[in-house]
């Protein structure tokens, strides 16, 4: 049997612990995250393990996404790429991390069934695994379907992202007695998993004080900005839509939040110990719409549109679709919309190069002057 890989024997445990002693014996949380998730053939998501999927348990998957709870919610997206595509009169999707390939599947078939010429679907993927499972499940559209490793040059037409920004590193931020530090990950051969919290003194900050004089742990997203920068740069007509769990940032960094969002995802458990498990588990925190939003403007492109994903996927028709589709699938399709499961903490942004219409997905409900 391989070597767990919070062992202190396993590759990737050597790996981050040779970057820590380099580092002076300390690295923030950010780094440490990026290691565990992304490290070449030894981190979470590039590592030969089923990741999305219903089924929990040994050669199970961790946790499941919107694609795979239903079909309906790539058909119900697929009408807001079709409109998106027709505004801007381009005929590409861009989607970056595309997971098991399930969403991309949706979007392919029904745009063909809507009768939309679509030259070319590209997926932006780094995890060589991933890729391989999304080229089996898409060998239908292998004339239209392309993988890119790396940010193109230039991009024209509709960017897709779902449960993408979550899992991009974060820094952790901790106000004790006062004083604002921020959390990172040392050496300790105590540890069952050998690493151990440490925080220091810092004059980082969360982008509003949380009222109150209590102790209290967050995280700020420095390299989701930077994504949302980058996509600035490149998209040169089109627009861009991304969904995820998060919130506006006062209730981000509400008083009440007090432990922060990071979240862990192994075999369809959660916990808040990222330094346990290293490798075998996700790692994620909730986003701060706001701070997507406002690097977005900063960058030179308009919000068009921000909502529940209930609202935009009812804006979509996603109910039309429900009442045609047989009982089982309407049942695993509520799953999307209703309230206390993923259709209030799930939202949805858009970005654009224009600021002229509206996207369908916003038409009700829209909160964007919330943000």
């Amino acid at each position: 049997m391989p070597p767990r890989p919070d062992r202190p024997d396993s590759a990737l445990h050597t790996h981050i612990s040779r970057a820590i002693t380099q580092a002076g014996g300390w690295i923030g949380f950010d780094r440490f995250m990026e290691m565990a998730l992304y490290t070449p053939g030894l981190g979470y998501y590039a590592r030969e393990s089923v990741k999305f999927g219903a089924l929990p348990g040994p050669g199970g998957s961790d946790f499941v996404t919107a694609p795979e709870i239903s079909s309906l919610f790539g058909y119900a997206l697929a009408q807001q790429v079709a409109q998106a595509l027709a505004d801007s009169g381009c005929d590409e999707v861009w989607e970056f991390g595309a997971g098991s390939g399930a969403l991309a599947a949706q979007i392919l078939q029904a745009l063909d069934d809507m009768g939309v010429a679509l030259r070319r679907y590209t997926i932006v993927e780094l995890s060589a695994t991933l890729q391989q499972r999304q080229q089996a499940r898409l060998a239908p559209w292998a004339g239209r379907v392309h993988w890119a490793h790396a940010w193109p040059q230039q991009i024209e037409g509709v960017v897709l992202g779902n449960e993408v920004l979550d899992a991009m590193p974060v820094q952790l931020l901790v106000r004790q007695a006062g004083q604002w530090h921020e959390r990172g990950v040392v050496l300790d051969g105590g540890a069952p998993s050998g690493f151990a919290w440490q925080d220091r003194p810092s004059a980082l900050r969360p982008p509003i004080e949380p009222e109150g004089a209590h102790d209290y742990l967050t995280e700020i997203h420095p390299q989701a900005h930077a994504f949302i920068r980058s996509l600035a740069e490149r998209l040169v007509r089109g627009s861009a839509f991304l969904i995820d769990y998060g919130f506006g940032e006062d209730e981000y960094y509400h008083p009440q939040r007090a432990m922060g969002t990071l979240m862990c995802h192994f075999a369809h458990q959660s916990d808040t110990d990222p330094l346990q498990r290293v490798g075998e588990k996700d790692i994620t925190a909730h986003v701060n719409f706001t701070g997507i939003a406002l690097a977005a403007q900063d960058a030179g492109l308009q919000v068009l549109g921000y909502t529940s994903q209930a609202h935009f996927l009812m804006n979509c028709g996603i109910v039309d679709l429900m009442q045609a589709a047989a009982l089982p699938a309407r049942v695993a399709a509520q799953t999307l919309i209703l309230e206390h499961e993923m259709g209030e903490l799930f939202k949805v942004i858009a970005l654009g190069t224009e600021p002229d219409g509206a996207p369908l997905g916003f038409t009700r409900g829209d909160r964007s002057h919330r943000l």
